[in-house]
């Protein structure tokens, strides 16, 4: 199966260059380029696209705008974003993942790190990873809650309560299997009910419920 990717940027530069290192990879195909977040939005629309590479700082509409706009429309509910940061300068990453963005790049990461990361997001895996990315977003995940959730933690039973925690802290369903002792099968099954439960539309939601609601406090490991 091949992903269809859209590049959103407002650097030429960088844009090309993530459009050759897409283009190189056989499971993917660039199926457009924008230079703001609203050609973004309506290249999504008309392009089909299966994964939005979206950078946070664009002219016209920003990078977060053109996230809750693709996440709010019911045509294009199976469209990823993977949005582009500065990492430690960047605190609006959060507002992008409560936007609808379903992960998270550092612009300076390795070609095959982007190419890894556009791979796990596009399957709805995991989208955060241990360390340092998720105490950013433990750092800087504060106030009011804006994921269009339907219910708390409080739904969930206690191992559905554990495989939240272990989603916040950044582990992928082969991970929280192996610490629960838990088959993969499982471990995604157990996943798939809280998103269920949550009205979550990803792991991203799960993670921002899970350190909104408390059940994960911000720094912890």
């Amino acid at each position: 199966m091949t992903v269809r990717v859209l590049l959103a940027d407002d650097q030429t530069l960088v844009r090309e260059a993530f459009a050759l290192l897409v283009e190189s990879a056989p499971d993917m195909e660039v199926v457009g380029q924008a230079a703001t977040g609203r050609q973004a939005v309506g290249l999504a629309r008309s392009e089909r696209a299966d994964l939005v590479v979206m950078d946070i700082r664009m002219p016209d509409l920003d990078g977060i705008e053109a996230t809750r706009l693709i996440a709010a429309d019911d045509d294009l509910a199976g469209v990823k974003v993977l949005v582009l940061t500065t990492y430690d300068t960047d605190e609006n990453i959060v507002d992008a993942l409560r936007a609808g963005a379903s992960g998270f790049l550092v612009k300076d990461t390795r070609p095959a790190e982007l190419l890894d990361a556009i791979r796990t997001v596009a399957a709805g895996e995991a989208l955060l990873s241990p360390g340092p990315t998720a105490r950013l977003i433990a750092r800087f995940l504060r106030g009011p809650a804006a994921v269009p959730v339907t219910a708390g933690p409080d739904c969930l039973s206690d191992r559905e309560r554990e495989v939240l925690t272990l989603v916040a802290r950044g582990l992928n369903n082969t991970e929280i299997a192996e610490k629960l002792g838990l088959s993969p099968l499982t471990a995604k099954t157990h996943v798939s009910r809280t998103m269920g439960k949550l009205g979550a539309r990803d792991r991203a939601q799960l993670v921002v419920v899970a350190y909104e609601s408390g059940l994960v406090a911000p720094g912890a490991g």
